[in-house]
């Protein structure tokens, strides 16, 4: 099953105004009667971090199988096996550390020792309700 990452204002609106300041410098810079060098390594640089920032923002999923977790957001995946997930902790935010999310007040999933890593499903619940039906021994905390 795939879910869709949440959304929230706070990443909308740093995605835009970055954006927006990219686009404008892009726009300035094309437009500059002298071409150097440093203008063209400004404007590929630029529509790298463009290209980058749309990948996150559009391409960041989480898929359940019977078997495995896995994460993808942008250039950034990874699996895990869900039966080395012992823990979710609902509603709170993953300041530090390991963040295929685009949103806050997610799930922080803990698995193997001590590792973790911060998600951002569409409804909290589906994706807690799902991953329980395939390990029912994860512990869910509300936070």
């Amino acid at each position: 099953m795939i879910f869709k990452s949440r959304k929230d204002n706070l990443f909308n609106g740093v995605i835009i105004v970055v954006i927006l300041v990219l686009c404008s410098v892009l726009f300035f810079s094309i437009f500059d009667e002298v071409k150097t060098t440093s203008h063209i390594v400004t404007t590929v640089i630029n529509v790298l971090v463009l290209c980058f920032l749309l990948w996150v923002f559009y391409g960041t999923c989480y898929k359940l199988s019977s078997t495995t977790f896995s994460y993808k957001s942008g250039p950034f995946k990874g699996d895990i096996p869900i039966k080395n997930i012992h823990q979710i902790i609902k509603g709170k935010t993953l300041w530090v550390g390991l963040k295929p999310a685009t949103a806050s007040k997610g799930l922080i999933i803990k698995y193997n020792k001590f590792d973790e890593v911060y998600i951002s499903p569409k409804t909290n619940d589906s994706f807690i309700k799902e991953i329980l039906k395939h390990n029912s021994t994860i512990k869910i905390i509300e936070a």
